[in-house]
């Protein structure tokens, strides 16, 4: 288990009966989580007085309810983000995702040469600012133009706009085909893919059917003297493990290392997903 424990902008309060209670910057939240099964006691005030409630409809989907402005921003050391209340419970972040940016940053920072890394489902971009940051060029991929348009506006709000970073707008595995006809190559490969999703052309994605394919397609673009390769996921069905042994057989195997994997958790012993690391 690997927990995100350096957060002063976000707290797990508490999670119940399907639910968990949050609080991002000054604004408390509650959102449904699957993984909450537990139905204990909801002792804590803020589960009645919290800003924004998303609620579940019947239709699919969902609203939020509540007092909660369109955006507002939250940091994580040096690096600011802009949270706005999305479709499907989201606000654009994962903070359970900061002890994976920490490592980034270590395994960057320092470096005597340039580090090349390939962010694919690139989300809001909080992997892309901690890389750049740490004084790489990042290659910033994502099929959906605003969440591509939000990755800019976070670099921005950490200082980070004239940062090395090349923003594409395109499916994942189709740009990845083309950096290997090109010749590309990346000291580092970052991908943390949807359970189920269509690319700007209605390409379908559904993960367990693709990842295996997609993790070797991808180790084609390691440049000579790799950093890492790291692969998340928020599949259920895809355990740790699994990804783990995929990195072995397409990297591992040929290239030696170091590999591991863990589930993720912010403070508060709550699972959020789960990592798997090739290292050199």
């Amino acid at each position: 288990m690997w927990i995100s424990d350096k957060w002063k902008d976000y707290e797990l309060l508490d999670c119940s009966d399907g639910e968990r209670l949050e609080r991002w910057g000054k604004y408390v939240l509650v959102r449904p989580d699957p993984q909450v099964i537990w139905k204990t006691e909801r002792r804590r005030r803020e589960w009645t007085h919290a800003d924004g409630v998303y609620m579940r409809s019947e239709r699919g989907g969902g609203s939020w309810r509540g007092n909660l402005p369109d955006g507002w921003e939250i940091g994580y050391g040096n690096l600011r983000f802009g949270l706005h209340p999305m479709g499907f419970k989201h606000t654009g972040l994962f903070p359970e995702q900061a002890v994976n940016w920490d490592r980034m940053r270590e395994l960057i920072s320092g470096r005597s040469r340039k580090v090349s890394v390939l962010n694919l489902f690139a989300y809001t971009g909080g992997a892309t600012a901690v890389c750049a940051d740490a004084g790489a060029s990042v290659c910033h991929v994502d099929a959906s133009r605003g969440m591509v348009a939000q990755a800019k506006e976070n670099l921005r709000l950490s200082g980070l706009e004239n940062a090395h970073v090349r923003y594409i707008v395109d499916d994942c595995k189709k740009f990845v085909q083309r950096e290997i006809r090109r010749g590309s190559r990346y000291d580092a490969i970052i991908m943390d893919p949807p359970s189920y999703g269509r690319g700007p052309s209605g390409e379908v994605w559904k993960l367990e059917d693709s990842i295996h394919e997609f993790i070797a397609l991808s180790s084609k673009l390691l440049s000579d003297t790799p950093l890492f390769f790291l692969v998340n996921s928020y599949t259920t069905g895809l355990s740790p493990l699994s990804m783990e042994y995929i990195l072995r057989v397409e990297i591992g195997n040929e290239r030696g290392g170091h590999l591991e994997s863990g589930e993720l958790e912010t403070k508060g012993a709550l699972p959020c997903g789960a990592s798997a690391w090739w290292t050199i």
